[in-house]
């Protein structure tokens, strides 16, 4: 891990745990939470080998009519069922996935204290009377599930603010971390897409205020404030991960090309800049603002004039990650264990 890393991971903790011993300015921790978030999880998103799976055009396309008909769902439930019953159903299911998320984001801090073996050595569980169900982990996968699911269960019982922002935290890491659009084209039909879904349902109609309020699950994150009547601000993760992630292939573009991050730090200026003006927007109107309205084109729109202005629009454009992955599967090299 390189030092700036190191640093930002160090401070989105602090950042976190800030509101517990001293007064936080909501609208500046919105911010600074949101890049530090965006920082970390496209640092982590760069490994060895490019990935495998990759967000097709399609799949991009049809992206935002699938989370409409989500959320219009959720409305629904909330709408008539007992809120509290839809809560309990979802805390459940927020449980385990939280779990998963946070190991797999504590993980590599564990792995630097765990034998060499432990985290090697691959263990296949198979699962009774379902023998075709494999489920392979390491030993330091169950450890680092320790303490997730220990904090997990806090969170299950108390809802507490912090606990949702950690979790809310370790799913935008891991969604930036994981997810791959493949090329700036895909990235861009995506954005263009979520643009237009976040502004109709927004201001359009009341669905996404209603849930994002209605949901009591880690799918935004709370700011603390001094307002009783308000007593806090709210982020939704979407407006971390869906720029997040195309952020992260910028950076894995500049690593592709074996240069410095140029075009990570423009397409990263950009979402801060699109981040400011929902913030300043919404407490100039006093209302709930679609923010990829202010932050696709603020990304989309720095990236681009940076590589117009260098001579790189045609290799950006040409940039696919599924074709620079290894045809031929590499033999997995570590030891599995059947049990």
């Amino acid at each position: 891990m390189k030092k700036t890393e190191r640093i930002a991971n160090l401070a989105l903790t602090g950042l976190t745990l800030a509101p517990l011993v001293v007064k936080v300015d909501p609208n500046l921790n919105v911010i600074l939470t949101a890049c530090l978030t965006v920082f970390v999880g496209c640092y982590r998103s760069v490994k060895p080998t490019p990935p495998t799976e990759t967000m097709s055009n399609e799949h991009a396309m049809r992206f935002p009519f699938v989370g409409s008909a989500m959320l219009l769902s959720l409305f629904l439930l909330f709408k008539f069922l007992s809120k509290d019953l839809v809560n309990t159903v979802l805390t459940g299911y927020f449980f385990v996935l939280g779990i998963v998320a946070l190991s797999a984001t504590l993980l590599p801090f564990i792995k630097r204290f765990l034998p060499k073996h432990w985290n090697e050595d691959v263990i296949v569980w198979r699962l009774p009377y379902f023998r075709s169900v494999e489920i392979e982990f390491t030993r330091s996968q169950v450890v680092a599930g320790i303490p997730g699911t220990f904090f997990c269960a806090w969170y299950a019982l108390r809802k507490h603010w912090l606990a949702n922002n950690i979790l809310g935290l370790a799913f935008c890491i891991q969604g930036i971390e994981m997810l791959s659009l493949g090329s700036f084209k895909t990235g861009a039909i995506l954005l263009a897409g979520l643009f237009v879904y976040d502004i109709f349902w927004v201001f359009f109609t009341p669905v996404m205020v209603s849930v994002a309020k209605s949901f009591d699950a880690p799918i935004k994150l709370l700011f603390p404030t001094a307002d009783a009547v308000r007593p806090f601000s709210m982020l939704g993760l979407g407006d971390i991960v869906i720029p997040g992630i195309f952020v992260a292939l910028a950076l894995r573009f500049d690593v592709s090309r074996g240069k410095q991050p140029q075009y990570f730090k423009s397409a990263f200026v950009g979402y801060t800049v699109g981040l400011v003006l929902t913030i300043v927007v919404m407490n100039w109107f006093q209302a709930a603002q679609p923010a990829l309205l202010y932050i696709v084109p603020s990304v989309i729109g720095f990236l681009a004039a940076h590589c117009i202005w260098n001579g790189d629009v045609k290799q950006l454009l040409e940039f696919d990650e599924s074709k620079t992955a290894n045809s031929p599967q590499e033999q997995d090299k570590s030891s599995k264990k059947v049990v």
